[in-house]
């Protein structure tokens, strides 16, 4: 058992549908997968995870909220989100914690629209197109900046 505090993973809507939603965008890989990969990448630095997925921004504010007080970063995939909420932006800035921004595929690739993320104004990191990859890559990075914090 870690004797730091967790990592927070948050997912943002439709996440709950990888691996059947889209899946020539997203791919075959489930949430469960990605949880499982995050859970092994923490584990490897010494960090244990809170790992939630939700379609409510209210909800995801909340977790953020949740972080500042019992986590030691996070990791978000805003999801539909990104390019759409400041109430998540301000939440993030609030947590005064190490946070790194995750896609599964490359927003600047897409559409226009997807191009602009409020979140990254609040990011260390933003990682996009390494598909599940990137979320192993957003781990690795959230515990190296964490623990420098924690020094």
């Amino acid at each position: 058992m870690s004797m730091t505090l967790p990592l927070y993973v948050l997912n943002g809507p439709n996440l709950n549908l990888l691996g059947v939603r889209e899946p020539e965008t997203y791919g075959t890989t489930t949430l469960a997968d990605i949880e499982a990969l995050c859970r092994k990448h923490a584990a490897s630095a010494d960090f244990d995870i809170v790992f939630r997925q939700s379609n409510h921004e209210g909800e995801l504010v909340d977790w953020i909220q949740e972080a500042r007080d019992h986590g030691s970063g996070i990791l978000l995939n805003p999801a539909g989100y990104t390019t759409t909420s400041i109430a998540i932006l301000d939440a993030l800035i609030a947590s005064e914690l190490p946070v790194v921004e995750v896609h599964l595929t490359n927003i600047h690739r897409r559409e226009e629209f997807r191009h602009h993320s409020f979140v990254s104004k609040a990011a260390d990191a933003v990682i996009a197109g390494a598909g599940p990859q990137g979320y192993a890559f957003g781990i690795a990075h959230l515990t190296e900046l964490a623990g420098r914090r924690a020094l």
